[in-house]
């Protein structure tokens, strides 16, 4: 069995996340959304061909042409619209496992269908089809049409972008043509297939998680937070330390006396976290950081090279790598009239559902002492604020 994993998209409703780093890299408890749904399905193919365009190279550079001893190659999609325009391309006289990369899949979930002799399309019962592909099936789960987003019910079976195909689906997409968006369709492909070949539905079990904006990150890293069951301390920790909950700690990482950690934090390798520091509920801490004294940071997820600099309070916010963050820097997260924090995504307002949301910060940025924030704000890459400044 073969597997293609469709990695080309940009991710844009990340951005600024996604500025210098492909989406399927972000990292989520330690892993990249590729690795996490490779692990899945690894020891059930032969082969790997992942579909790649924006930033291609960091993938690759990333990979390299294995993944345990599974090998990979790349496939560049050209300029052609819908990303399983890319697939045409490809060719293969295997059965084909076709994930999406914008979801993470429990493992179970994948290891009951990977294991599953039939041809399957994964799906889930969703309370609102109209904003769904939509599978139309029989009453032994056989996929009988898929609708685009139906303006009326035709079924509650969502599409899910996971799949075991024949090797027929890659001669199917090549004869296609273009809809009336002028793109070559999913639902258009999997409508030629199911009119000549058996395709079931089957439903996912346990839940997933989808990373579509930059709050989900949070979301995604509590997900696997919540199920610490015990510490996991690989390095040093000094006396007097407090841990209330669970503890991730990589080699080379210390945490210094008097820290108290409540809940469940992650804590990379070569990071110092400094005396009298408070961390708390889902924080992930990336490689080579350093939290200097008397900070407090909660549901954060920090990445590499960062320094927070004492007396900060830093809550319910992203922060990318290379961020400098100077004394006494202090972060809103709640909105005086209590409301859903709501935030700007492709010039288009996007209700997180979210009561506490702060900030993003992005690469190379430099805060200045004693700086504050409004409740979710972003600081593009590169940037820096003056001392005593409120950014709004």
């Amino acid at each position: 069995m073969k597997a293609i994993i469709l990695a080309a998209w940009e991710g844009s409703r990340l951005r600024p996340l996604t500025n210098t780093i492909p989406k399927p890299m972000i990292s989520i408890y330690g892993k990249t959304i590729l690795e996490h749904n490779l692990e899945s399905i690894y020891k059930y193919v032969n082969e790997i061909t992942i579909v790649v365009k924006y930033k291609a190279e960091m993938i690759e550079n990333y990979l390299w042409n294995n993944f345990k001893w599974v090998p990979i190659n790349y496939h560049m999609q050209n300029d052609e619209k819908w990303t399983w325009a890319a697939i045409k391309w490809i060719e293969s006289d295997f059965d084909l496992i076709i994930l999406n990369w914008d979801s993470i899949f429990n493992k179970n979930d994948l290891k009951t269908i990977l294991e599953y002799k039939w041809y399957w399309a994964l799906v889930k019962q969703v309370a609102n089809p109209e904003i769904y592909g939509i599978f139309k099936v029989d009453s032994e789960n056989n996929i009988r049409e898929i609708v685009e987003k139906p303006e009326s019910y035709v079924w509650n079976l969502a599409n899910l972008w996971v799949y075991k195909f024949n090797s027929s689906i890659l001669e199917i997409v090549k004869h296609i043509p273009l809809s009336k968006r002028w793109e070559y369709e999913i639902t258009d492909a999997i409508n030629s297939y199911v009119n000549n070949y058996p395709l079931k539905a089957i439903e996912v079990k346990k839940e997933f998680i989808d990373v579509w904006y930059p709050w989900d990150i949070l979301n995604a890293n509590a997900h696997f937070l919540e199920k610490q069951k015990e510490s996991d301390i690989k390095w040093d920790i000094e006396k007097w330390v407090t841990i209330k909950w669970t503890v991730t700690l990589w080699k080379w990482s210390i945490l210094k006396a008097w820290t108290y950690i409540e809940w469940n934090v992650y804590i990379w390798e070569n990071t110092s976290i400094w005396p009298n520091t408070y961390l708390r509920w889902n924080t992930v801490i990336w490689d080579n950081c350093k939290i200097w004294n008397a900070v407090e940071i909660k549901n954060c997820s920090i990445w590499n090279k960062t320094n927070v600099a004492h007396l900060s309070y830093i809550w319910d916010s992203v922060i990318w790598n290379h961020v400098n963050i100077w004394g006494w820097f202090i972060s809103a997260n709640v909105r005086h009239d209590n409301t859903n924090i709501k935030v700007m995504v492709k010039w288009k307002l996007v209700d997180s559902w979210l009561r506490k949301l702060w900030i993003i910060i992005w690469d190379n940025v430099k805060t200045g002492i004693k700086s504050y924030s409004m409740p979710w704000r972003i600081i593009e890459n590169d940037s820096f604020t003056n001392p005593w400044e409120i950014i709004k």
